[in-house]
């Protein structure tokens, strides 16, 4: 077989698992926005039934001879992209049984129900054994998939290619050294403010919608909903759903949500489409994933030329809240150790990450059982942030991952703040008038170098070297510390110490 006839067979093969792989993520956006909820069961059997076909496709024998009948061959830039990324997937994916495959993905439709249950009763007990299964599972997993590996390391590649615990552990040492420091130094001064004006959901999500089309979101290619943890979620580039919680008395963090996942949403709608087919017209990573998310989220949403333009949005929609740029700017970048993840401020949010990751890697060990998680959860807040939830549903029930078996994603979202500092760094070199622009709102011309600096690029390389090409020889740890030393410090009225 010739290599143009091999090529042209492979990207049908894809085109036909992304064809698929679309069909499933809809079934599971419909299962956290629109299912009734004693559609569970049936929902469940329909995801494992479409999980195990989609196996089926991507594991076939007839990859793995069509991956053999272009070795060695000359490909282009394109191919020789898609041929790496398609060998290393199908070599995990062929090592997992099909029979494994459904029964995880019942056993996540399983706990994701039992998880919405909990936390709405705020009853970890009831939510356990659904997790001890999935766990179960998602070990058996990574073990079939690598036996030689430390199952975690074998999770966290699923999500960031090439990271390992031994990078986390050196990374995350230095960032609480540093994020330790900046709270010390501001821990006597004066709390910054509270913007805490009602605000009902309609208005808010006028707003947000207003707020998304500014930054480049195509509502012709996505819609907005609401779901009990937001989420995104790209079926192509041509159909994105984003999903948003509205918190009554609470604007910014429900907008702050918005743009976290609109960032996602611009990343999923940026992609090569012409590149369908190809495995190249996909996200690099999970942790550049979150790069764009937080990008969006802090570095522009919480700025203050941002939230000069916002207080202008505010008046013109809620005449009788307070929309002064200075209170929401300060009430925006408030440092204030709190227990939810989603509405923590960037000094502390890794430091809700580093609880996840330890907490994780110690079920992984065998240091931790799934019934002890809530109160070492609670341990370690207390130790790291020196607060105690005072119920399951505000600890650790609050997030939706571990019910979906998504194990070795949380670290993702520092690498998304160490990669995003740095782009911030370098874009306001190439673009000297950014916050000029972001004062009035004029915010495509962010998107635009995004888009050309990391969506566009697809999976043509790994992220480290997607990152590289951008950023250069940086220090991402002192860069991400450099820039909340520079905010927060400078609102506060710290400096950091030599």
């Amino acid at each position: 077989m010739g290599t143009a006839e091999a090529w042209t067979d492979l990207t049908a093969v894809v085109r036909d698992v992304e064809a698929l792989e679309g069909a499933l993520g809809l079934l599971e956006w419909d299962q956290q926005t629109m299912m009734p909820r004693r559609g569970a069961a049936g929902r469940g059997a329909q995801i494992a039934a479409l999980a195990k076909v989609l196996h089926e496709r991507v594991t076939q024998p007839k990859v793995g001879d069509l991956l053999g009948a272009l070795e060695g061959q000359a490909l282009d830039e394109v191919q020789a992209a898609g041929v790496r990324n398609l060998r290393r997937s199908y070599a995990r994916a062929t090592r997992v049984s099909p029979t494994l495959v459904g029964k995880i993905a019942e056993a996540q439709s399983d706990a994701f129900n039992a998880w919405l249950t909990a936390k709405q009763d705020s009853d970890f007990p009831t939510f356990a054994p659904k997790l001890e299964k999935l766990l179960d599972l998602v070990r058996e997993r990574a073990a079939v998939i690598d036996p030689a590996a430390h199952p975690y390391d074998t999770l966290l590649d699923e999500f960031d290619p090439g990271t390992t615990m031994a990078d986390l552990r050196v990374t995350f040492a230095r960032l609480q050294k540093g994020l330790g420091e900046l709270l010390s130094a501001v821990r006597d001064h004066a709390e910054l403010p509270v913007y805490d004006h009602p605000f009902d959901a309609a208005g808010q999500r006028g707003l947000h919608r207003e707020v998304l089309t500014a930054m480049g979101f195509d509502f012709d290619a996505g819609r907005l909903d609401d779901a009990e943890h937001p989420f995104s979620l790209g079926l192509h580039p041509d159909d994105v759903r984003i999903t948003t919680h509205m918190y009554p008395t609470d604007l910014l963090s429900s907008l702050s949500g918005s743009i976290h996942e609109g960032g996602h949403a611009l990343y999923e709608q940026g992609l090569p489409v012409h590149l369908r087919g190809t495995t190249v017209a996909k996200p690099a990573s999970f942790g550049l994933h979150e790069s764009q998310s937080r990008f969006w989220e802090n570095y522009i949403g919480r700025s203050r030329p941002f939230c000069e333009w916002l207080g202008g949005r505010i008046a013109a929609r809620f005449p009788d809240a307070p929309a002064d740029a200075d209170l929401l700017y300060r009430s925006a970048n408030r440092i204030h150790p709190g227990m939810i993840r989603i509405k923590a401020d960037e000094v502390t949010y890794n430091l809700h990450i580093i609880v996840r990751f330890e907490l994780e890697v110690m079920l992984f060990d065998g240091k931790l059982t799934v019934r002890d998680l809530p109160e070492a959860w609670n341990a370690r807040y207390q130790e790291y942030l020196g607060v105690t939830p005072k119920n399951d549903a505000e600890g650790v029930l609050q997030d939706v991952h571990w019910s979906s078996g998504a194990i070795g994603y949380f670290p993702s979202y520092t690498l998304g703040n160490l990669y995003a500092a740095s782009f911030g760094k370098v874009l306001e070199t190439e673009m000297p008038d950014l916050w000029e622009r972001v004062g009035k709102g004029d915010l495509l011309p962010i998107r635009e170098w995004l888009r050309t600096n990391v969506h566009q690029k697809g999976t043509m390389k790994l992220a480290p070297a997607l990152v590289k090409d951008v950023v250069g020889e940086q220090d991402l740890v002192e860069n991400l510390l450099a820039y909340l030393w520079g905010r927060h410090g400078a609102l506060y009225g710290v400096k950091r110490p030599v």
